[in-house]
């Protein structure tokens, strides 16, 4: 098996050149895309997520053998498209019982590039496939589904859903990243009355325009708080969004709620960030954190099918899997190649396949 990055890469429509076994399964790439997550693993953190197409498989967990399905595989079959959750399920412990699959005793969890090798290779182990591969209708495209695999559950249920978004409500969202603006996309799906997004970079601003707020505050230039109470008449946002995972923006996400507001961090933290409570205790701010479960799969893909989502605005740039590193360059200098979400096709994808794909997807 060859070796992976351990790095945060949203892996879809992959062909599965190889193995589904009793739990796990083994793979070829076909589609994955970059997100900031595998910059953060560089640095300290994140996540990974895939999606693949199966053609053949053995039986890993026993030995492997001419068998072309594991004896314990029963939810995919030879020929199926499907999606592998960035979060691993058991099945069978307390947390798993309870769809909260981040939480996972029984060996699953946030694994893949953090306990063990990524799967951004031409070959990878998926260990509990029964259990985290999501199967694809096929009037979905591989772009369609590509970013169900991390950002968008992570985006609704760390953000939207722990956040209680209600119609009518202010959403203020701080980070304008492609975690940011997923949970912008998410979020209308509740009607809230208007969402902020809140960023340095006047490019992710306009990206947030795009996917659907209603106004945008560049703070290196505007008083953030200011603005936001401004438009609340001196309460706050009713949700704050933390998007981004440093120290500076989840202490301004606290100071823009109002009381009794709701705070929710989706960003990944590497660092310490002060809660200043000496503020908060006496405002009735609930604050939540936490690791996406991705319970939500199967709903998000039922509304990218019938129209309510469509996800396929990150994908800015393509690469196929041997100019990974390009790609990676292409992702990081964000702020001058415009890069949302960088898609990396396959090993069987040629440099002139991947332009094509892009045109057509352009069109």
């Amino acid at each position: 098996m060859s070796p992976v990055c351990a790095a945060d890469i949203d892996s879809a429509a992959q062909r599965i050149a190889a193995v589904v076994t009793p739990t796990p399964l083994q793979y070829s790439d076909r589609l994955s895309a970059i997100t900031g997550a595998q910059v953060y693993l560089k640095r300290e953190d994140l996540q990974i997520v895939r999606s693949y197409k199966l053609r053949g498989a053995y039986n890993l967990l026993v030995q492997l053998s001419d068998e072309e399905i594991g004896a314990g595989v029963t939810t995919v079959a030879i020929g199926d498209r499907v999606l592998l959750s960035c979060v691993s399920s058991c099945g069978r412990c307390r947390y798993c019982k309870e769809g909260r699959y981040g939480q996972c005793l029984g060996g699953g969890g946030w694994i893949f590039g953090h306990l063990i090798n990524g799967v951004q290779a031409e070959y990878a182990r998926v260990p509990f496939a029964d259990n985290s591969v999501y199967k694809i209708p096929d009037e979905l495209s591989d772009e369609q589904v590509l970013f169900l695999a991390d950002i968008l559950p992570t985006s609704y249920e760390v953000g939207v859903l722990n956040g209680m978004v209600s119609p009518g409500d202010v959403v203020a969202i701080v980070g304008a990243g492609p975690i940011g603006l997923a949970a912008i996309l998410t979020a209308r799906l509740y009607t809230p009355g208007r969402i902020v997004a809140i960023d340095l970079a006047d490019s992710r601003l306009e990206s947030a325009m795009r996917f659907g707020a209603d106004m945008t505050i560049n703070n290196a230039r505007e008083d953030a708080v200011e603005r936001v109470m401004e438009l609340t008449e001196g309460l706050g946002a009713d949700c704050a969004f933390e998007a981004v995972g440093v120290p500076q923006t989840f202490e301004l996400a606290t100071e823009l709620i109002r009381p009794g507001g709701r705070v929710a961090n989706i960003g990944v933290h590497g660092k310490p960030a002060s809660l200043h409570l000496e503020k908060l205790w006496t405002r009735d701010v609930t604050i939540t954190t936490g690791l996406v479960d991705t319970f939500s799969i199967p709903q998000l893909m039922r509304l990218i099918a019938s129209g309510r989502l469509d996800p396929s605005l990150f994908a800015t740039h393509r690469y196929a899997l041997g100019e990974t590193m390009a790609a990676y360059d292409t992702f990081a200098d964000a702020a001058h190649s415009g890069a949302l979400k960088v898609v990396l096709y396959g090993t069987e994808s040629t440099s002139a396949e991947v332009a094509d794909t892009a045109a057509v997807v352009a069109v």
